[in-house]
């Protein structure tokens, strides 16, 4: 006779139990009715900390950058309709960055489905052009199998977001904690024959040039691609917004492909004739609207190291293909030898020569300069200070001139999404309260996302946020002072008073508008204990490191329609 009394839980309680062995400790959230049970059983764990925010898109934004600086999937709950639309902001980065992510949404009862019952949403017709993967909990008995399954989908091959949906009535329902092995992480790794093909690839070439990038990467990773660069004295290049992959100050290291690339280093990798692209895409971006690159067959001999097989082929076709995780494959990288010294050092250090002079001050425009500010920042912030970003014409001057030392430095969004720099921060300071965290944000940029400034107070974080206030939407004007000259429409903003919106909140705020007042202004910030905003009050004429609002006006262009 079984003996065994079983003692049972509603759904909530086990969601968070089967969370906990998935090794989740995090969770962002705005709370909703549609999953109070999950609630409850969040109340009870005492292995996840539960992150209240105040707007889905900056929850979800949180969880895609605890996703980037862990490498576990970042975790987030929303209610159903307008609640799962608002975090459609965070998984569209998630997907573009190959962030691992999860998304719980709450639902309506299951017996009201396809009724268009309140707040109901399709979930696979909303999301299944951004997740690898959207599933609907319908048992309760088959919660662990579902997350089991959902945190194996977003770390595998290509990372990326998966979408699991919680009917209220199936999260009321009652059954056991049972226990399983949490999800495997799978792993791929290059094979001899491919390592042979690099080194022979190697062998043959005069002006080799590395890209790094991409999901799957350590610390570790970037120490072992550092040595090996070093070891062979091969140039390395950062694929856009992953600038903190490779010491910017080592000799081997020549800047970043990506907005506002040097044009010596853009000449250079087209006059390249072996590019080792190890883990990016090679989107848009990184490619500059795929011309740096021919399509689809580069004349430069390419070799594209990717954790996702459906990534490799995809828009470029490399000589070398070579699906793998960027781990793995660092692992392996000290096996390369060469027969002889191929002479790279001479294209070598030109490349960093170019780099080293891109990267000194070119005034600018106005009485608060941005290339003196970042500049400044490079020298005096931590090592390991975590600088975060959203999107605009003021995140130019940073791709420029603040030098990365070490990994997961940078959170920024590839997929150039605008308010990512205020979340980012918040999900990283509690990450990782030990170190300096700034955030900078265009003025339209910081609007997008600034309530979660009450999410930061909340929690009592030091972050510094840094608003670059030039009164418009700054790209956008850009490209219509190029394209649409004298008929400028719908960039010009009327902002508040940022210091004052701050001070507001509980933090603290201050406004400046010459250079000489960032230093103490940033002293004050990062001892003030509490979130602080530094208001920098920028010229508008300063709208590019290189080029002027009136520069580029002298250079527009009239409009063309077919």
């Amino acid at each position: 006779m079984n003996s065994r009394v079983s003692i049972m839980h509603h759904g909530g309680e086990i969601l968070i139990h089967h969370l906990e062995i998935e090794g989740c400790d995090t969770v962002y959230c705005v709370p909703g009715e549609s999953y109070l049970a999950a609630l409850d059983g969040l109340h009870d764990s005492n292995r996840i900390q539960t992150v209240i925010c105040r707007q889905e898109g900056g929850a979800s934004m949180m969880a895609e950058a605890y996703g980037k600086l862990s490498g576990k999937p970042g975790v987030c709950f929303v209610t159903r309709g307008p609640g799962a639309a608002n975090a459609m902001s965070g998984i569209h980065i998630a997907y573009q960055d190959s962030t691992p992510m999860v998304l719980f949404v709450g639902m309506p009862p299951r017996e009201f489905r396809d009724r268009e019952a309140f707040q109901e949403i399709d979930l696979g017709a909303i999301f299944s052009s951004t997740a690898k993967w959207v599933g609907v909990i319908d048992d309760v008995d088959r919660i662990g199998e579902y997350v089991g399954r959902a945190f194996a989908t977003a770390s595998a091959g290509r990372p990326g977001p998966v979408i699991l949906g919680l009917p209220e009535d199936m999260l009321a329902s009652v059954g056991e904690k049972a226990d399983k092995r949490p999800a495997p992480l799978v792993k791929s790794a290059p094979t001899a024959s491919e390592i042979k093909q690099i080194a022979k690839a190697l062998e043959a070439a005069d002006q080799p040039l590395l890209i790094v990038g991409g999901p799957g990467w350590t610390g570790e990773t970037s120490q072992k691609v550092q040595a090996f660069a070093e070891r062979l004295n091969l140039p390395v290049a950062a694929a856009f917004r992953f600038q903190d992959y490779f010491d910017n100050r080592h000799q081997n290291y020549v800047g970043h492909v990506g907005i506002a690339i040097n044009p010596k280093l853009a000449a250079h990798i087209r006059d390249s004739d072996l590019i080792i692209a190890m883990g990016p895409r090679l989107g848009e971006m990184t490619t500059s609207g795929y011309t740096l690159l021919n399509l689809p067959s580069p004349e430069q001999k390419l070799i594209h190291i990717h954790p996702g097989p459906e990534e490799l082929g995809q828009v470029y076709c490399p000589e070398i293909a070579i699906c793998a995780s960027l781990a793995e494959f660092a692992d392996r990288l000290d096996i390369i030898e060469l027969s002889e010294d191929r002479g790279w050092s001479k294209w070598t250090e030109t490349l960093r020569a170019d780099y080293e002079a891109h990267v000194q001050p070119v005034e600018t425009p106005g009485t608060l300069k941005m290339e003196q500010v970042i500049s400044y920042l490079s020298e005096v912030l931590d090592e390991n200070a975590i600088v975060t970003n959203g999107a605009g014409n003021f995140t130019a001057w940073i791709h420029r001139y603040y030098r990365y030392r070490s990994y997961r430095t940078q959170l920024a969004p590839t997929s150039g999404s605008m308010g990512y720099g205020l979340p980012a921060a918040v999900a990283a300071k509690l990450k990782h309260p030990d170190r300096q965290v700034i955030c900078f944000a265009g003025d339209g940029c910081f609007m997008m996302t600034s309530q979660e400034l009450a999410t930061a107070v909340h929690y009592g974080l030091p972050i510094v946020i840094i608003i670059v206030n030039n009164q418009m939407y700054g790209t956008i004007r850009m490209h219509q002072e190029k394209h649409f000259p004298e008929r400028v429409i719908a960039t010009t903003l009327t902002n508040p008073d940022f210091a004052a919106f701050a001070r507001s909140f509980g933090a603290e705020g201050v406004q400046i508008s010459e250079t000489r007042e960032f230093r103490p202004a940033l002293q004050k910030a990062l001892d003030a204990g509490k979130p602080t905003v530094i208001e920098m009050l920028v010229s508008p004429e300063a709208l590019t490191p290189t080029q002027t609002l009136s520069e580029i006006r002298s250079q527009s262009l009239e409009p063309k329609f077919d």
